[in-house]
């Protein structure tokens, strides 16, 4: 067995800290560029003069950035420059590949930190904290661990019998990965696209329109640590301009994709319709939404409790796949729970994410602003729940959502059911006598299986909950919130209508972007057809 390599540590950015200086004057920096960014199509910069630009979301009248937007003509150009890249980039030496993520990996946690952190800040309004944790720390990770999953992978090797020798030869796809990315983590953005490529394939990368700026240095990150041409091609633009085209090429080998339920929906849909098409079948591997559950006995430690609601659902200002987003409360410990929430929500403060003394910034886009508000509005009515507090949103000048918790009316509410994807924390209060039924209504109520969390102190009813939820989600957590899985730790993803759970960071995961090839050598090779059984008696 292989020895695995350590976590990235995570710095603190402490006041008076020189990685905190460091990364305030390249946020200054970046806020005075104002960059045009191309797709970049066999290592070549292409500008298509359809441009959008780059805000951020905390203060939307700043552009940050313009970008050129991809379209059909642009996504035949990638796939032509993927097909040329493969022809030398699957026949590399494993260990060659891998050297370009060992080293995108070092230059990422020394002289790249601070321009991946501050495009993730600026362009996506992530707090320092949850910037450092995805875009340096995660993505560290991920490359590095992936690099030694492969490994592994190449070691295992069949049983060879005397006479014989067998081998697996673990090759790439036929075609090329299309990588569909969402804004929510540079490290997802990062790891779609480079983990197929470490394995040999090469890829067709389709970045969110909300984190153009940080893919964008993810990709020249790449191409200074020596990524060949043409084997990652990055091709922003609107997804009906993009993602048919690519399903729709015979070429398709597979899609790694992260972003919502419907859409992956409309992928499989449209791969399932071109299925005869494809020179094989491809391999579709998508982690997508969730409704994400924390479920409390009455023997648990309520600071700890209160304290996972928090971050598990503000953390981000909500907008992670595994944020808390609904919560069951013994009725015994809810007024304890409600005042906790109360004390610590009113320590938060809500700002700009360049000022590192605010917990929460801004959500990622104006719909996002709309849908968000939609939703609170609809829990408030009469007879659907309470606001506890929060509610009061404002997009005068960036998208702040306030920290917001409901106290829903039914635990069948539709904010108890349907994925919300901001800083909203619906809670269903349940007698305490009614904890069976109430654990049958949390793992029938919402479609999705991604993130789950049970508190409770008594270790029969840790066990009792667990087998409960054994299926409600892919990612458990035994009194932590359901968020911060870390690579290496912690493999993430969800079944259901959360994805295919093939789980990032992991073997499990590099596997899909392989098709194995069973050799087989004979040293003595038999030089007549008949067997012993067949002599006369």
């Amino acid at each position: 067995m292989l020895t695995g390599p350590a976590n990235e540590p995570i710095y603190s950015y402490a006041p008076g800290s020189s990685e905190r200086a460091s990364l305030k004057v390249r946020l200054n920096a970046m806020l005075r560029e104002h960059e045009e960014i191309p797709l970049l199509i066999g290592g070549r910069a292409v500008f298509t003069g359809r441009t959008a630009p780059c805000v951020c979301p905390h203060d939307h009248q700043h552009r940050l950035a313009v970008y050129h937007q991809a379209g059909p003509e642009e996504v035949k150009r990638a796939i032509a420059a993927a097909r040329e890249a493969w022809h030398s980039w699957s026949e590399l030496d494993s260990g060659a590949r891998a050297a370009v993520f060992l080293r995108a990996a070092e230059l990422l946690s020394g002289p790249w930190r601070d321009t991946l952190n501050a495009a993730t800040i600026l362009n996506q309004s992530k707090t320092v904290t949850q910037a450092e944790i995805d875009a340096a720390c995660e993505l560290i990770d991920f490359w590095r661990f992936n690099v030694h999953y492969m490994r592994e992978i190449h070691e295992h090797q069949p049983f060879s019998p005397k006479g014989t020798r067998n081998t697996l030869e673990y090759r790439p796809l036929e075609g090329f990965v299309l990588a569909v990315t969402p804004f929510n983590f540079t490290a997802i953005a990062g790891n779609l696209p480079t983990a197929p490529a470490l394995m040999g394939n090469v890829v067709v990368w389709k970045p969110s329109p909300y984190a153009v700026v940080s893919g964008y240095n993810v990709m020249r990150l790449l191409q200074a640590a020596g990524l060949p041409d043409g084997v990652i091609n990055f091709v922003p633009g609107p997804v009906h301009d993009v993602v048919p085209h690519a399903l729709a090429s015979s070429e398709l080998a597979g899609v790694h994709f992260t972003g919502s339920t419907a859409a992956f929906r409309e992928i499989w849909a449209s791969t399932g319709q071109n299925v005869a098409r494809y020179r094989s079948y491809p391999r579709l591997v998508g982690e997508t939404g969730g409704k994400d559950f924390v479920f409390a006995h009455r023997t648990a430690e309520v600071p700890a409790l209160v304290t996972a609601l928090i971050r598990g659902t503000f953390e981000y200002q909500g907008q992670k796949c595994s944020a808390a987003s609904r919560a069951y409360i013994p009725r015994s410990l809810w007024p304890e729970v409600s005042r906790g929430l109360l004390e610590q929500a009113g320590q938060m403060t809500l700002g700009s994410p360049t000022d590192f003394r605010h917990f929460m910034a801004a959500v990622i886009s104006e719909p996002s602003f709309d849908r968000i508000s939609a939703a609170v509005e609809f829990a408030t009515r009469p007879g659907e729940g309470e606001l506890v507090f929060g509610g009061q949103a404002d997009k005068s000048h960036g998208y702040f959502v306030p920290p917001t918790v409901i106290r829903a009316s039914s635990p069948q509410s539709r904010l108890m059911q349907e994925e919300i994807f901001g800083p909203v924390l619906t809670v269903y209060v349940y007698d305490d006598d009614r904890l069976d039924e109430m654990a049958a209504t949390c793992n029938a109520t919402s479609p999705y299986g991604l993130t789950g969390a049970v508190f409770a102190q008594d270790r029969s009813a840790v066990l009792h909950l667990s087998r409960a939820f054994r299926h409600a989600a892919g990612n458990f957590y035994i009194n932590d919130k359901p968020t911060g899985a870390v690579v290496g730790q912690q493999p993430f993803g969800g079944s259901r209508a959360s994805g295919t759970n093939d789980k990032a960071g992991s073997m499990l995961n590099l596997l899909r972007w392989t098709s194995p090839r069973a050799i087989k050598e004979t040293y003595l090779a038999a030089t007549h057809f008949a067997y012993p059984v067949m002599a006369e008696e």
